[in-house]
């Protein structure tokens, strides 16, 4: 994790500038761009670790330099945008962003969030075991243990909880869960949800009242944490 290398995309200098300060004071390698085209002509031939993308970019839309970033580029970007409605954070979220701050923001969160999201990029994405304490996920026996006991459940409970695993630390959609869980035909039947994961909580949490593995984010999706 030391000495990644960032890619700011950002047309705002004060900002970039800001960021710049921030992230080499802290070890980090940083380039930076103002427009889209550089930013994605950087990112194709000198690959980051970690793309920090502005959506109000001058000569196109965030929200389109991410669908062109993931169409190869596989490791973190976080979106940090002045726009806080819930449609672009979705929208950001669907799209493939890793994560979503919204300016201003606090430094410490920003570099937290950072940390974080290379610690799971770093990950062996092959390691086929969740390790969250307490409770194991094995996701090539489909095995789930609590207190090294097996928690029994259903299909649909495994493939949702082994989702949500396996993208650790990242906030999914309702509509991605959804999509990818039971299909394109359900993705505003959010009741089915709600429903599973209450029914997740009571099987793998101590406190199914006071989740800390799957996590809300209010009127987004969920998030998975590990708690290490």
């Amino acid at each position: 994790m030391n000495n990644a290398a960032i890619l700011i995309i950002d047309d705002e200098v004060q900002m970039r500038r800001l960021l710049e300060i921030t992230l080499e004071s802290n070890s980090f390698i940083v380039e930076s761009a103002e427009t889209a085209r550089d930013g994605l002509r950087i990112a194709a031939n000198h690959p980051p670790d970690l793309i920090i993308l502005d959506l109000g970019l001058p000569d196109e839309t965030g929200h389109s330099v991410l669908k062109k970033l993931r169409e190869w580029y596989t490791k973190p970007v976080i979106i940090l945008s002045v726009q806080s409605n819930e449609e672009d954070i979705v929208a950001a979220l669907d799209n493939g962003a890793n994560d979503y701050l919204v300016k201003p923001f606090r430094t410490g969160e920003l570099l937290a969030r950072i940390r974080s999201a290379l610690r799971i990029s770093i990950a062996d994405e092959q390691n086929t075991v969740v390790d969250a304490g307490n409770l194991q996920i094995d996701l090539a026996a489909r095995m789930v243990r609590k207190n090294n006991e097996t928690v029994k459940l259903t299909a649909t409970e495994y493939k949702l909880l082994s989702l949500l695993a396996q993208h650790e630390g990242k906030v999914l959609t309702h509509q991605y869960l959804l999509r990818e869980v039971w299909g394109p035909g359900y993705i505003n039947q959010s009741q089915y949800l709600r429903v599973f994961i209450a029914q997740l909580r009571k099987k793998i949490e101590l406190d199914a009242n006071r989740p800390q593995y799957l996590i809300t984010e209010s009127g987004v999706g969920y998030r998975f944490i590990s708690g290490k």
